[in-house]
């Protein structure tokens, strides 16, 4: 993988989801280039495909309940669109190193008090997918190996258990950080490199192109 600072990485992966969410509907030949550019993105940033795609699987059964009943013709796009944007934003996750959210979401230009809340649910998150693989690893040791064991070991108890643990563990770690000083700001800098900063206004401009174009291609037609 290139050495792509992680504020890069955040922004430019927010521009491609921002890009293709604003496509004119049914605008088609853009979406394509915008696939492409995704596609591009994760193998660019190296994500494990297998995990990708297990996490594409699950968001898209949710999505599907959303958009079908909007008809075919309507949600075909927007499930294309949604998958195009979860692929940028899934790639970034998946290679995002532990603890390192809040370095890429200081350089945001957002107010205070949601950058805070980003941060905290992304600490969180955190918390829950280690719990959710403590449990997965537990399950492996009691001989519930696969997707189907997981799956009878993962009960409604089971759920609420892993809520409990990983609400407590969130709890430690918020008090732990007080205790540090915390007080909704990292002590670091992420700004961006003179060159890294082309790149962006490069992408922003690309972006921009794209997704206005889309709009002319509709008026045309």
């Amino acid at each position: 993988m290139l050495n792509i600072s992680l504020p890069l990485r955040l922004q430019l992966s927010l521009i491609i989801v921002i890009g293709a969410a604003l496509l004119k509907h049914h605008a088609w030949p853009y979406l394509a280039v915008y696939g492409a550019i995704a596609f591009f993105w994760a193998w660019l940033l190296r994500v494990h495909l297998p995990h990708l795609g297990k996490l594409l699987g699950t968001e898209l059964l949710f999505l599907s309940l959303l958009a079908l009943p909007l008809g075919w013709e309507r949600a075909s796009f927007l499930l294309v669109r949604s998958v195009i944007c979860l692929i940028a934003m899934n790639s970034f996750l998946l290679t995002l190193p532990a603890h390192s959210f809040g370095i890429a979401l200081k350089s945001l230009p957002l107010p205070l008090p949601l950058k805070e809340n980003l941060l905290l649910a992304g600490q969180y998150l955190e918390i829950l997918l280690s719990e959710v693989t403590r449990m997965q690893r537990s399950a492996q040791l009691r001989g519930l190996n696969g997707s189907a064991g997981w799956l009878r070991y993962a009960s409604a108890s089971m759920i609420g258990a892993l809520y409990l643990r990983s609400l407590e563990r969130a709890e430690r770690v918020y008090t732990a950080m007080i205790a540090r000083g915390y007080n909704g700001q990292l002590p670091i800098d992420s700004t961006l490199r003179p060159k890294e900063r082309v790149a962006l206004l490069a992408a922003c401009a690309i972006a921009a192109c794209l997704t206005i174009s889309s709009y002319q291609l509709t008026v045309n037609s």
